[in-house]
């Protein structure tokens, strides 16, 4: 099964969270959090302006991306969790 996003919806591939803090405690998985970022895997067409064309998304497929906390609402897809955002809840692209 695949999926492919409408309007300016994003699918996202969350980051693994960190099993380790800097100084090397290990991280439970029940205490761990999970990450606020991610990497883009679909975007949508993008939204249509006032005359009705669409206007294209600044994310693309690829990109590393921050996002909040609470955005999107996550779906299993082949075993796999992934999120489906608005392009609005994305904070910023992580640059390397």
């Amino acid at each position: 099964m695949s999926l492919r996003p409408l309007q300016d919806r994003l699918i996202v591939r969350r980051s693994e969270p960190e099993r380790k803090t800097a100084s090397g405690i290990v991280i439970p998985d029940s205490a761990g959090e999970k990450p606020e970022q991610g990497e883009v895997i679909s975007v949508g067409p993008g939204k249509r302006n006032d005359r009705g064309d669409f206007v294209a998304l600044n994310v693309k497929p690829g990109e590393r991306i921050l996002f909040g906390k609470y955005a999107g609402q996550t779906v299993k897809v082949d075993g796999e969790e992934l999120l489906v955002i608005r392009e609005d809840d994305v904070l910023a692209v992580i640059q390397a």
